[in-house]
């Protein structure tokens, strides 16, 4: 065991024993060996205590602690980062996987420039078991006002956390891509073009289960953030991007918004919105 690891890693658990023994193995066959795994049980119900408790007295790496309760996601994030020792950090949830150099190319990249804070990579999208469905190369930060613009592999130094103060926990669902625009205003971020990790959707996921709160939370988010744009015909097409995909009671007031922000690129996307708006109506009147 190394005294003081580089990287800590954060995995929140809840309920996860169906895929929990193999997120855990994909962070311990991981070809850069210095690092701690804190993984905290949220609450569960299931086996996940007596699979973490396993792994634990296995391999001294993992650091296995139980919340007082229930806590939620991001909650259960900045209790994981505030006890990490590493001056890389990372987390990843029990569902998932990391390839096994995941790791060891996102610190190589923290290590060749000083200057960047941040690094994240590509991943590929599986389903429940395990089949890859696609891969998603990781996004340029220009596009972040889009859609999440870091994904789900990453690796960033102990003082992004400390300056933004950890994961808003008022954001349970959307606390990472916050996380990431709050950052991207502060510091340097670089993108690494590989497949470092394997994200699974399966029906019980967090994504799947809390769609439309995740979206509506996203749009605050997003809204919150474009107040500093200066970029008019931006700040238009970014809310307009939200409005088209689907963010419910925040629609008419985001087209509000993209109007005045810039009227004409507004007017230019009235056909799709008009489509879009009424296929909505028509579904809230059938239901």
């Amino acid at each position: 065991m190394y005294n003081t690891p580089r990287i800590s890693i954060v995995m929140p658990v809840y309920n996860g024993e169906s895929y929990l023994a193999a997120a855990l193995e994909s962070v311990l066959a991981q070809d850069f060996p210095d690092f701690e795994l804190i993984c905290l049980n949220d609450g569960s119900q299931d086996a996940t205590p007596d699979i973490l408790a396993d792994y634990a007295a296995r391999d001294s790496r993992i650091i296995y602690r139980d919340n007082p309760r229930n806590m939620g996601l991001p909650a259960t994030l900045n209790a994981g980062f505030a006890m990490a020792s590493g001056d890389y950090q990372s987390w990843t949830s029990d569902d998932n996987l990391l390839r096994p150099d995941m790791l060891s190319t996102l610190a190589n990249a923290l290590d060749a420039d000083p200057s960047v804070a941040i690094v994240y990579g590509g991943y590929s999208v599986i389903d429940s078991n395990g089949a890859i469905l696609r891969y998603q190369p990781p996004r340029s930060l220009d596009d972040r006002w889009f859609g999440n613009p870091v994904g789900a592999a990453f690796l960033y130094r102990r003082e992004v956390t400390a300056a933004l103060g950890g994961y808003d926990e008022s954001l349970f669902g959307a606390e990472d891509y916050d996380f990431w625009l709050r950052a991207a205003r502060r510091f340097k971020m670089q993108a690494v073009d590989r497949d470092l990790y394997l994200y699974r959707r399966h029906d019980a996921s967090l994504t799947n289960q809390k769609s439309m709160q995740i979206k509506d939370l996203v749009a605050r988010v997003v809204v919150r953030e474009l107040q500093d744009v200066t970029d008019r015909k931006l700040r238009a097409n970014a809310l307009l991007h939200l409005i088209l995909h689907d963010h419910g009671k925040f629609r008419l007031a985001l087209v509000g918004r993209a109007f005045a922000a810039s009227p004409i690129a507004t007017a230019l996307k009235l056909p799709a919105l008009g489509v879009h708006l009424a296929r909505v109506l028509a579904s809230q009147i059938r239901a």
